[in-house]
């Protein structure tokens, strides 16, 4: 939808660089914050998928918490305002330093993968004479049914405790006076669109926790971890996921206990469609079998198609020109440079503006130097 793009506004700016529509973001996070609080669960954003400061500042403002899994990005939650009691620490390598961090600001859990991670971090604490509160980061074995690259939650991952293992975990728990074991974290996958590994999900959970209560243990958090996918295809028609289905399922399918609490982390599904990466272009090249338009923008802006062969739809917002078939690639010296292959696009034209949509997710934070390129600059639609 061209409307929603100021191109006039645009002439006047630098490209490529990353265009956010606040007042979508702004009404994700009311829809999802409606949809969570009928059943009273806890939103962690999840930061990795965009750390832009004002996007996680308007974040915060609706309320939601941090999940983190980096040091960097605990530091960037608390600038942004995030209380370090609404943060949470996955990630299965956690350096000495970013542990101590989190222990210094008190945040609220550390997602633990390991025995090695738990024993470190209980040294610390216990350097520190604190308790560190954890929840076991448990691999549960369930099929998430999207890209190999993005699937967390069987044996093969290098996420999480494997089923086979969590016995000799409990057993190691029961040692370390310096842990406090409040939950367990599940992430299954990102991009799921089909809603039914969350309820194999669920069903897996039920089965931990029986085995939990034979040894006397209820944990009072359960986190589902995030993964909820958006539509590339159609981001102006489903610009917001469908929430009230996503935690319906949960509901419906995860009897929550007496005095237990359940958490869940999205990013993409948050920030995915309110961002766009717009780039002009440079030319439009005819080559034997193909045309090519080559753009300013390149996989160091947005490296999912080079690293994914992930699709966004892409859209030329300066022509209304009968449409023409393309190649859609980037400046960077990497074959791999290319957004996509034979899309129909208006007719296109050096210096036209397009714009390559639902990159909230996973664009600007992955964006990179390569070929010592500038790291792309950010603008909002209520500031323009």
């Amino acid at each position: 939808m061209k409307g929603i793009f100021p191109i006039d506004k645009f002439r006047q700016i630098q490209t490529p660089f990353y265009f956010y529509n606040t007042e979508l973001l702004r009404e994700t996070l009311k829809n999802i914050n409606t949809e969570a609080n009928k059943y009273n669960y806890h939103i962690h954003y999840a930061v990795k998928a965009n750390a832009n400061p004002r996007i996680l500042s308007i974040i915060r403002e609706q309320g939601l918490g941090a999940d983190c899994v980096s040091g960097g990005e605990i530091q960037a939650a608390l600038n942004a305002g995030f209380p370090s009691e609404k943060i949470v620490f996955a990630g299965v390598g956690k350096a000495d330093w970013e542990i101590n961090l989190g222990l210094d600001k008190n945040i609220f859990c550390f997602n633990a993968e390991s025995i090695p991670e738990l024993e470190v971090i209980n040294e610390l604490a216990t350097a520190k004479g604190k308790i560190a509160r954890v929840a076991l980061r448990i691999n549960p074995e369930v099929n998430a049914h999207t890209h190999h690259h993005i699937t967390t939650g069987l044996k093969e991952n290098k996420f999480g405790i494997n089923l086979d293992q969590l016995d000799k975990v409990l057993d190691c728990l029961e040692t370390l006076a310096s842990v406090q074991l409040i939950g367990i974290h599940f992430h299954i996958g990102s991009q799921l669109t089909d809603l039914e590994p969350f309820q194999a999900l669920c069903n897996r959970v039920i089965e931990i926790q029986q085995q939990l209560a034979k040894r006397k243990i209820t944990v009072e958090h359960i986190n589902f971890g995030g993964g909820l996918g958006i539509d590339y295809d159609h981001p102006n028609r489903n610009s917001i996921p469908d929430f009230k289905e996503y935690f319906e399922v949960f509901h419906k399918h995860f009897p929550v206990l007496p005095n237990q609490q359940v958490h869940f982390e999205p990013g993409r599904s948050i920030v995915g469609q309110c961002g766009s990466l717009i780039s002009k272009v440079l030319y439009v090249k005819e080559g034997s079998v193909k045309k090519f338009v080559v753009l300013d923008a390149g996989f160091t802006e947005l490296i999912r198609p080079a690293f994914y062969e992930a699709y966004h739809k892409i859209e030329n917002i300066s022509s209304e020109e009968p449409q023409e078939t393309y190649d859609v690639v980037g400046p960077i010296c990497e074959s791999s440079d290319c957004f996509a292959k034979q899309i129909d696009l208006n007719k296109t034209h050096r210096g036209d503006f397009v714009a390559i949509r639902s990159a909230g997710a996973y664009g600007e934070i992955m964006a990179s130097q390569y070929n010592c390129r500038q790291l792309p600059q950010s603008y909002f639609s209520d500031l323009l």
